[in-house]
């Protein structure tokens, strides 16, 4: 069960931020004793992964913040966040951590069974996130556009974390986050319309 909620949180992660828990992912492969990476996914850890990981996350952060420029990034990102979330899913989830010492009995038999529930649980949260986004900007003006994705990559630094160490508070994170966004909104769209009212 561990194994499903470290990949969960993983993929969620992706769905937000694609970067994140790869980077977060291979860093903790590589410098860390509390993951060890399964023999398919130690390219991670590689050097010139992590670089690479690294630049384009500088480049989603940047790009994230911007209003307009945020939702194209949106939809440049549909194909790599759930790209995203299948491999962290497929690598976290077949990965020993702390809280998992035995992933062998989850993807032995089908590996392609976490690969595809990544894509899936990184899809639903992206496209939640790249249609919430384009609402929000145009309720606030474009000034949601970097409190959202500052938000957004706390949230998948946190997921990820999370996944990692504690993959049993996955849960917890997941119901805080379907209960917050819709209130969020809401609290928005009715700031908005007493902006408009005056």
């Amino acid at each position: 069960m561990l194994e499903v909620l470290t990949g969960t949180g993983l993929a969620v992660a992706a769905g937000l931020n694609a970067y994140i828990p790869l980077l977060l992912l291979g860093l903790a492969g590589r410098f860390l004793d509390v993951v060890t990476l399964p023999a398919g996914w130690t390219w991670l850890e590689n050097e010139w992964v992590l670089g690479g990981l690294a630049v384009l996350l500088v480049i989603e952060v940047v790009a994230d913040k911007v209003p307009a420029v945020d939702t194209i990034n949106d939809w440049l990102q549909t194909i790599i966040r759930p790209a995203a979330g299948g491999i962290v899913f497929g690598s976290g989830s077949g990965a020993q951590t702390v809280a998992v010492s035995d992933p062998a009995e989850f993807v032995a038999s089908q590996e392609w069974v976490p690969i595809a529930a990544g894509v899936v649980i990184a899809l639903v949260v992206h496209l939640g996130k790249m249609l919430a986004r384009p609402a929000a900007n145009a309720l606030t003006a474009g000034a949601a556009a970097p409190v959202l994705s500052t938000a957004e990559d706390i949230g998948a630094i946190g997921f990820s974390i999370l996944a990692l160490v504690l993959p049993v508070l996955v849960v917890v994170a997941l119901l805080a986050l379907v209960i917050a966004v819709p209130l969020l909104l809401a609290r928005a769209r009715r700031r908005r319309l007493s902006v408009d009212q005056v």
